[in-house]
């Protein structure tokens, strides 16, 4: 159990000599082997935050409806009458670059864990998707693998997944993002924590047996790639949907018999992490006896056993006296279950192992006293802003927004979520493709509305706009459905922070991301941290991904975007300057990426979002769209595509630029479609708000006119924007090759 603590020892646990320093300074000895790689998980940046703690209490975290914080497996937020929502976001990036069929999968196993373990059963998934440039090699595989990943996964453990988003950049070719957000519904009396109490109670291990899969792989998501690290397959673990269904039902079952007093899911560092954050979380020690532990590969060891990432399993403390009646449950669900240790008041973890002691460690500081660094930053250059004026449109209006609608970013992803059942369960009232995605509470009037949101380029020009505007942009996208945005978790992917210019970009995007979530009164409560995405230090784009939830009351206060007629008028809520810095104009038109983003003005924001939501409350308003990617004129095309029906847009006034007009990402604007009869009610209330909303046009008949130029037809914007993905894809089948 003890080896020569060399460089290149601590290499592979990803530890520094000063890291190491203090290991032996908590000990007051060397640790053996076993302790040495419960160090390594529990202070690797996956599990301990370490460059990035002390920048996420920048968040804010409280609100009258928020019941849990950040600091639990899932963040809790109250929907009334009794029942909460719960709900997180989590990576999977490195696995899924690996081995993209199971990383994606254990990806969605992961999160969805995080959620039942809070009490909570699961009722939808999302997913936000990074890839590199369609020419890249192995990226039809990776796209392919992660697909049938989240679909395989998801559809057989029978939660939707109801949304998400799909993009691609070139800076993605070495390091793809999986980021997946899994929402529950609970009781609000009902909502569990991890938080081990008891002296005595038992420690019970249920769930699939141990292997080998997945060692060190809290480690290897803690450090950047080299061209070669597909040989790092081992560190990838293997799924199993159906267990996990049953792990679930398991779990349910087991916590309405109020027998059990603490559950942890074993996600990064397995067993490590479990014992020692459910011992930390409720101030006591744990004694383990791995000789208990179920196994399904022979001759394992102590270290094996402690870091192994095999999936389905979950960690408990039962009541002293109820082992049986867990037991008794776990069988008829056909899991494995055993009791493995016991609380005890000691604050250390004893770990025995074939008869011997083989770790003996204080819980406190593994589980909450890693390294924590304030990593130097340097100033980022500042674009320049990029108005309508300033640039030549090398094509017409309709041919560029054709372009945009078969572009890879804005094509329809209907070729993936065709693979996932974002029907079961029955309470999916709005489809993905639509916008956010809205799932019935079962059996109550109540919904939620869903959305995953950032745009990668502008968090790379303007770290703190980009941050604001991932978060404003997933309230408008839950206001626009008639939802009363409650909370956010996150995602925060960002290449290696040891490097100045990566650390100023993630503290700036939290930055920012923590203005919006102020001043929209939008709090943090749950989220997670990848770091190191870069292979042989080139550092993907800064991604930090935001999962919005919101509510709707009553189902019947559901704006559809598809629900448009005829006659309706187009109403444009938001002031347009042109902007087209950072956007996707720039970039899939004269392909560009230069330019600043668009600014944020939270102020703006939220007055202009407050009359929306008041204008779809008083049935004012048909349907609704928020302006993001592409502008009004992609804003109004999907518009009319959702509603089968074609529109004229006037022309650009005489104050902007047509091209700025049509295609600038001014930001806090919203597109609604009006009954003719409320048009001057919507524009009287906009003016006595202070909001500028000016009508801009009508729907009707098959094709879309923009200004002066000669018509669209809604089958050609439909061919540009189905034909895209299904024609890269191919014939590719490949999913787990």
């Amino acid at each position: 159990m003890t080896l020569p603590i060399t460089d290149e020892l601590l290499a592979r646990h990803k530890l520094t000599r000063t890291e190491y320093a203090e290991i032996e300074q908590i000990l007051g000895r060397a640790p053996n082997l076993v302790e040495l790689g419960i160090f390594s998980v529990m202070w690797s940046e996956h599990c301990s935050y370490k460059s990035s703690k002390i920048h996420l209490k920048k968040f804010p975290t409280e609100a009258p409806w928020v019941v849990c914080g950040p600091g639990e497996n899932a963040g809790v937020v109250d929907i009334g009458d009794g029942l909460v929502a719960v709900f997180k976001m989590e990576s999977h990036n490195h696995p899924s670059f690996i081995e993209p069929y199971q990383g994606a999968a254990t990806g969605v196993g992961g999160i969805l864990r995080d959620v039942f373990t809070m009490g909570a059963r699961p009722i939808a998934l999302l997913d936000a998707l990074r890839f590199g440039s369609p020419a890249a090699p192995r990226m039809r595989h990776l796209v392919s693998g992660v697909v049938a990943g989240i679909g395989g996964y998801g559809n057989c453990v029978g939660v939707p997944t109801v949304g998400g988003e799909c993009t691609f950049h070139p800076a993605y070719d070495g390091n793809i993002l999986v980021n997946v957000m899994c929402v529950g519904v609970a009781r609000a009396d009902r909502v569990f924590y991890a938080r081990a109490a008891g002296i005595g109670n038992p420690v019970v291990y249920i769930g699939a047996k141990t292997g080998r899969d997945g060692i060190h792989g809290a480690t290897m998501a803690s450090a950047e790639f080299s061209a070669t690290d597909t040989a790092l397959r081992p560190t990838v673990q293997v799924g199993d949907p159906f267990t996990e269904k049953l792990l679930i039902e398991a779990c349910l079952e087991l916590m309405e018999t109020g027998c059990i007093v603490a559950i942890q899911d074993m996600g990064a560092a397995g067993l490590t992490s479990s014992s020692f954050e459910m011992a930390a979380r409720g101030g006591t020690g744990i004694e383990l006896d791995l000789d208990a532990v179920p196994l399904r590969e022979a001759g394992m060891t102590a270290y094996e056993i402690m870091l192994s990432e095999s999936q389905e399993r979950m960690l408990l403390v039962a009541e002293a006296g109820r082992e049986a009646e867990a037991f008794r449950i776990c069988r008829k669900w056909g899991l494995d279950a055993a009791v493995v240790g016991r609380v005890t008041d000691t604050g250390r973890m004893v770990i025995r192992h074939r008869g011997a002691i083989v770790a003996d460690l204080p819980v406190a500081p593994v589980s909450g006293a890693s390294p924590v660094y304030d990593r130097q930053t340097v100033p980022l250059p500042r674009p320049l802003p990029l108005v309508g004026e300033s640039i030549r449109a090398p094509l017409d209006p309709p041919r560029a927004l054709l372009r945009l609608l078969g572009s890879p970013d804005l094509s329809s992803k209907r070729w993936i979520f065709e693979q996932y059942d974002w029907l079961v369960g029955a309470d999916t009232i709005l489809p993905p493709g639509l916008g956010a995605a809205v799932v019935r509470v079962h059996g109550t009037r109540k919904a939620l509305a869903l959305t995953t949101d950032c745009t990668p380029r502008y968090c790379a020009a303007d770290p703190r706009a980009g941050g604001r505007q991932a978060v404003a942009e997933a309230w408008r996208n839950l206001v626009a459905v008639g939802a009363r945005p409650l909370a956010i978790t996150d995602c925060l992917n960002f290449g290696n922070p040891e490097r100045p210019a990566i650390m100023a970009q993630l503290v700036g995007c939290i930055e920012g991301m923590a203005e919006a979530c102020r001043a929209l009164d939008f709090p943090v409560v749950s989220g997670n941290v990848s770091l190191y995405n870069e292979t042989d230090g080139r550092a993907i784009l800064p991604t930090p991904q935001v999962g919005g939830l919101g509510l709707i009351e009553d189902v019947a206060r559901l704006v559809r975007p598809d629900a448009a007629r005829a006659g309706d008028r187009l109403v444009l809520v938001g002031e347009s300057t042109g902007w087209l810095g950072a956007s996707l104009y720039l970039r899939e038109i004269l392909g560009r990426e230069d330019g600043a983003p668009p600014p944020v003005d939270l102020a703006l924001e939220r007055r202009n979002g407050e009359l929306v939501a008041r204008l779809l409350a008083r049935g004012l308003v048909r349907a609704c769209h928020d302006l993001s990617d592409g502008g009004l004129a992609v804003a109004v095309a999907e518009l009319c595509l959702a509603a089968g029906i074609g529109a004229r847009l006037d022309s650009a006034p005489a104050s902007t630029a047509e091209t700025g007009w049509l295609f600038g990402e001014d930001q806090g604007r919203y597109l609604l479609a009006v009954p003719e009869a409320s048009v001057e009610a919507v524009l009287a209330e906009a003016a006595a708000s202070g909001v500028l909303a000016r009508a801009i046009g009508e729907l009707g008949g098959d094709a879309l006119t923009l200004g002066r130029h000669p018509p669209i037809s809604l089958d050609a914007m439909r061919e540009a924007r189905e034909g895209w993905l299904p024609a890269w894809m191919g014939e590719t089948s490949d999913a787990k090759g």
